[in-house]
């Protein structure tokens, strides 16, 4: 992906051109393509999606961006962002345009820096008019994840657990937890497309990075993240639209 700073990658296959898509962050929210996902040397060089960075995330409006994330609908293409500073951001381009003309940069959601943080990730629910997203959090505890719940890609994002701050993914909902907390997560999809569509009838499955809390490191970037994955048991907000 050439020289510089690269993280938060995502994954999908874009069926209207059968080309596989790679988002990922450097300074500005990037994309490379690959009609073969399993060559790794096959990926493109980095595009930029913004020719120019929206206002909205510059001084004095805003503190930058990162993680973003890309969903589609039958018509449209979002992009969320999160800015580490209590903003989740969505722009918009013509599904039949993408990835180019993304537009109409907006925040959707705002509140306290650490409960609206970083890390979004954005899904339909099969056979369901329902979309969730889910934000990574921090508290005392640890880093963790909560939910919402909307009608529509482009509609108002509403609390979708009866979870102390509708508490996804948290230090006290996981058992035998080995990490200090659950950050920069991604559901288990069950297709590969720009739906990000999930199964509501299957068994949750939430893959995350985690960090012993014995390894205190002060540099970010040197923090020895591992994977792991946690599975849902019993009914929860997203099972109980299974039909």
């Amino acid at each position: 992906m050439g020289p510089g700073y690269r993280a938060a990658p995502q994954v999908f296959y874009f069926a209207p051109q059968k080309t596989w898509y790679l988002v990922y962050q450097g300074a500005d929210p990037l994309y490379s393509t690959s009609k073969d996902i399993g060559d790794p040397l096959s990926w493109s060089a980095p595009k930029k999606f913004f020719p120019v960075e929206p206002d909205i995330v510059k001084p004095p409006q805003g503190v930058g961006w990162l993680d973003f994330w890309v969903i589609c609908d039958d018509s449209k293409c979002y992009m969320f962002a999160t800015d580490d500073n209590g903003r989740l951001l969505r722009s918009e381009t013509e599904l039949a345009n993408f990835p180019n003309g993304f537009h109409n940069t907006v925040a959707v959601m705002t509140g306290k820096k650490e409960d609206v943080f970083e890390a979004s990730n954005t899904y339909r629910v099969a056979r369901t008019d329902t979309y969730i997203t889910l934000v990574e959090a921090i508290s005392p505890q640890g880093r963790y994840f909560r939910i919402w719940k909307s009608d529509r890609l482009d509609g108002k994002w509403e609390p979708f657990s009866s979870a102390p701050m509708n508490g996804f993914a948290t230090r006290d909902n996981v058992e035998r937890i080995w990490s200090e907390g659950i950050s920069h997560g991604e559901l288990v999809r069950t297709n590969t497309d720009q739906t990000m569509t999930i199964d509501p009838c299957r068994p949750l499955e939430y893959l995350f990075q985690g960090n012993d809390p014995a390894v205190r490191v002060n540099d970010y970037i040197k923090i020895p993240y591992r994977l792991g994955v946690i599975t849902a048991k019993g009914e929860n907000p997203v099972s109980a639209l299974c039909r």
